[in-house]
């Protein structure tokens, strides 16, 4: 029987791995080191982050809508945090069962542990060799801390360390603003009430989107959340000041110092490859290292899935890439061609608290073009639609792309609720409709009402 070795068996691209390949009824052996074990995204990532962010959320909501009066509520950053705990270890609890009930199975074992290589799919585990005729790696990713002068000097929290924090200082700098910067800063700037400041390298953030997104991202989060954003700025060093943090800062007009009380560290994460050995493998974790059928470029029978791979660091993909790697090892297995990982882009960034995210599902009116296909581009501010304002929430904007046979291609939405709609417009992509058989209704007033202007307005576009 076809011997299987998952090293990284709780997190969420493992686990589908394990699942579907016990099924298949292969021999597998799971290794997994994490205390208490649940995978990366529950303990770590957008699961805690987001009940972090749903407290924020209530508190500007409140502290943001002028028909409300009184002394604005504080969060109660012990209660967030012991919620938030109690919910990722029930969570944590049932990814931990599932792998325990796989390992009633005869054809699975389990070993909590660190493994590390020692030869092509080869790894020791305390004094036990275990040989495979597959490995699969699903190991996750670990925070990003840049190679900064005098970082090491001084103290700084990473977004697992929010996650934990119940204080914090008047004052933070935050380095990186991709979309953990963009979700934690505003949580900094509301529940932990500190006055932002953020560096931004480039000319505005949401690098995945058109530009006119990050323009009014960075409108909403000096405005409603009153952050200092610093743009087209790098860091240079970093040292202390005192009981706080200096950062030495260079743009345009040269170098000058900020400081803060705190320092925030959120420049992405990095694939989980430290002291796992692969240096005693053919696998060269450098460049395109992992192919689309998610197999190391240097050895077909390694495959590398999940945030492990650094090709798209989602929850979800994460699963799907699981779920493609169980398939081609049984392809593989039959003698077939192994198949490629492909999906739809799907992103959702939390940014403002939650209460405005950012979406993009499918092409940008830039990738169309790059793409060389025809289309259309139609717009649409959240104001456009009264719901938004009823509730409060008027400010941001929608944009959809269709071709121009009316195939709806993307849509990018940076408003309340466009996390909702990201489903919605996943299935309308991906099944290729027609902007013009979209039935126009939404059968009472509520945002996705902004989908049925959009798709009019589009429909408009093709008859011109």
């Amino acid at each position: 029987m076809t011997h299987v070795l998952v090293v990284g068996a709780y997190g969420s691209a493992g686990v589908v791995v394990a699942q579907t390949l016990a099924d298949a009824g292969y021999d597998l052996t799971l290794i997994d080191d994490g205390d208490p074990g649940g995978g990366l995204c529950i303990l770590r990532g957008c699961m805690p982050s987001k009940e972090l962010l749903s407290a924020g959320a209530h508190q500007f909501q409140v502290t943001d809508d002028h028909r409300l009066t009184g002394r604005s509520p504080d969060v109660d950053l012990e209660a967030t945090v012991a919620t938030k705990d109690e919910h990722i270890h029930s969570f944590a609890a049932h990814r931990r069962s599932t792998i325990e009930e796989l390992t009633e199975r005869p054809n699975v074992s389990f070993i909590h542990d660190t493994a590390r290589f020692i030869d092509d799919r080869t790894v020791r585990v305390d004094d036990t060799e275990i040989s495979a005729d597959y490995a699969v790696v699903a190991t996750g990713s670990t925070p990003n801390i840049p190679d900064l002068p005098g970082i090491d000097s001084v103290p700084y929290r990473t977004s697992a360390d929010v996650l934990d924090s119940t204080s914090f200082g008047a004052s933070a700098i935050v380095m990186g603003f991709g979309f953990v910067g963009i979700e934690l800063a505003a949580y900094l700037a509301t529940a932990a009430e500190m006055d932002v400041t953020v560096i931004e390298h480039d000319d505005r953030p949401l690098d995945a989107f058109d530009p006119e997104f990050g323009e009014e991202l960075l409108d909403i989060y000096r405005e409603q959340f009153d952050i200092e954003i610093l743009t087209n700025t790098t860091e240079q060093s970093v040292e202390r000041d005192g009981d706080g943090v200096a950062v030495t800062i260079a743009d345009d007009d040269g170098e000058r110092d900020i400081r803060a009380a705190e320092l925030f560290v959120f420049t992405g994460r990095r694939p989980a490859l430290s002291g796992l050995g692969l240096e005693t493998t053919e696998v060269d974790p450098i460049g395109e290292w992992v192919k689309p059928t998610m197999q190391a470029r240097d050895d077909d029978r390694t495959f590398i899935i999940g945030d492990a791979n650094n090709r798209e660091p989602i929850l979800h993909v994460a699963k799907e890439q699981g779920a493609i790697a169980a398939e081609n090892i049984q392809r593989i297995d039959r003698g077939e061609t192994p198949l490629p990982y492909e999906n739809t882009t799907h992103l959702v960034v939390f940014a403002g608290v939650g209460v405005y995210p950012a979406v993009r599902v499918g092409h940008t009116e830039r990738s169309a073009t790059a793409a060389g296909i025809d289309h259309h581009t139609v717009d649409r501010d959240a104001s456009d639609d009264g719901v938004f304002k009823t509730k409060a929430v008027p400010l941001g904007y929608a944009r959809l792309i269709v071709g121009t046979d009316g195939t709806v291609l993307g849509y990018q939405g940076l408003h309340y609720h466009a996390d909702v709609m990201a489903k919605t417009m996943q299935v309308i992509i991906e099944m290729e409709l027609d902007c013009r058989e979209i039935p126009d209704r939404a059968y009472h007033p509520t945002t996705p009402e902004l989908l049925d202007g959009l798709l009019r307005e589009a429909t408009a576009a093709l008859s011109k």
